[in-house]
């Protein structure tokens, strides 16, 4: 199978899933859902969904482990002080580059 046509049908099946995604609670659930608990389910499900996903990776991002791991506690130290998320990730990333640069 060509290329062209292999990352066509991959594109095709990825927009029908998130398709399905979005509009399996439009079909579901026809009132406003009133309940404080699903309410705050939901309100939290995209955040967890997205650290579950993207967390795992950190520590392969930078191909050496220890230079991931001190790079997150970083991270974990500066947004835990409330910075903003561009000195968060510009402070994660210092960290990563001088770390790199001694081990």
């Amino acid at each position: 199978m060509p290329r062209e046509i292999k990352m066509l049908l991959l594109v095709l099946a990825m927009a029908l899933v998130t398709y399905v995604i979005r509009m399996l609670p439009l079909v579901f659930f026809r009132k406003k859902i009133k309940s404080r608990y699903v309410q705050s389910v939901l309100y939290y499900v995209p955040y967890a969904v997205l650290s579950a996903m993207t967390f795992p990776f950190i520590f392969y991002s930078t191909g050496n482990l220890y230079t991931a791991l001190i790079g997150t506690a970083v991270a974990l130290i500066a947004s835990l002080t409330k910075s903003s998320l561009i000195v968060v990730a510009v402070l994660a990333c210092l960290a990563v580059l001088i770390s790199g640069f001694i081990l």
